[in-house]
């Protein structure tokens, strides 16, 4: 099955760079990165030193009781950077591996209810992927960081 990283909204990076405000209409946080911390607007991890915005994210379009938000990070600058939103992940095996040890894949249907979800490695993602993409009420997954649960990413079938 055919699949793509959707990327984080472009009108909530220019909301939160520009008026300070995140999905909840709460005031956003400027950091600046010890180091590792998950950028969600170019899928990497943070460099020490960089500045960035913590805010919360809501990747659902329709109201309902699956409806969740994520604290995100994200560069508090636009970058020009190259994002490969055609490949889940790359492990390398680093302490800046984005995912880390393990992540949540949750799947949802068309009413954006969840369908079915599990706890993976990076390396046997791809694997759960393909499964739950094989169900076709299944349209798009949301992958979120094990430990804190934190927003990682939305796939969206193609």
């Amino acid at each position: 099955m055919k699949y793509q990283i959707t990327p984080i909204r472009n009108d909530f990076l220019i909301k939160v760079r520009e008026s300070g405000i995140d999905d909840q209409t709460q005031p956003i946080v400027h950091i600046i990165a010890n180091g590792g911390e998950p950028c969600r607007d170019v899928l990497r991890r943070a460099v020490a030193g960089e500045e960035l915005i913590l805010a919360s994210y809501c990747p659902f379009s329709k109201p309902g009781p699956f409806k969740e938000y994520g604290a995100v990070f994200v560069l508090a600058n636009q970058s020009d950077e190259s994002v490969n939103y055609e490949k889940f992940s790359s492990v390398g095996n680093s302490e800046n591996d984005y995912f880390g040890d393990n992540l949540v894949l949750r799947a949802y249907d068309n009413e954006e209810a969840i369908y079915d979800a599990r706890v993976v490695s990076p390396i046997n993602a791809e694997l759960t992927i393909s499964e739950f993409f094989e169900h076709i009420k299944v349209k798009f997954i949301i992958a979120r960081f094990t430990a804190y649960g934190c927003y990682a990413l939305r796939l969206d079938r193609i």
